[in-house]
């Protein structure tokens, strides 16, 4: 988990519905431990998409021929 030097106190509006569903799909219990895990995670998604992104593209990346031939014989589906 994330952790910060800085936090803030805040008061908010909250589904209690959205926030029951949240902490079942979360395995949390109270509103700090759900809300921050819920961030947590939905960072954690962005940069998987990010880093996907990446992927597909190249970018930033640099891959030896070896590395390549290997990955392109791995996702290759009669590569066997």
């Amino acid at each position: 988990m994330y952790t910060s030097a800085v936090s803030r106190r805040t008061t908010i509006e909250m589904d209690e519905e959205l926030l029951e569903a949240a902490q079942a799909a979360l395995g949390t219990r109270g509103l700090k431990e759900t809300v921050d895990r819920a961030l947590t995670e939905v960072v954690r998604a962005s940069r998987r998409r990010a880093f996907a992104d990446r992927l597909i593209s190249g970018t930033g990346l640099d891959f030896d021929d070896q590395t390549i031939s290997f990955v392109r014989r791995w996702r290759t589906p009669d590569s066997s």
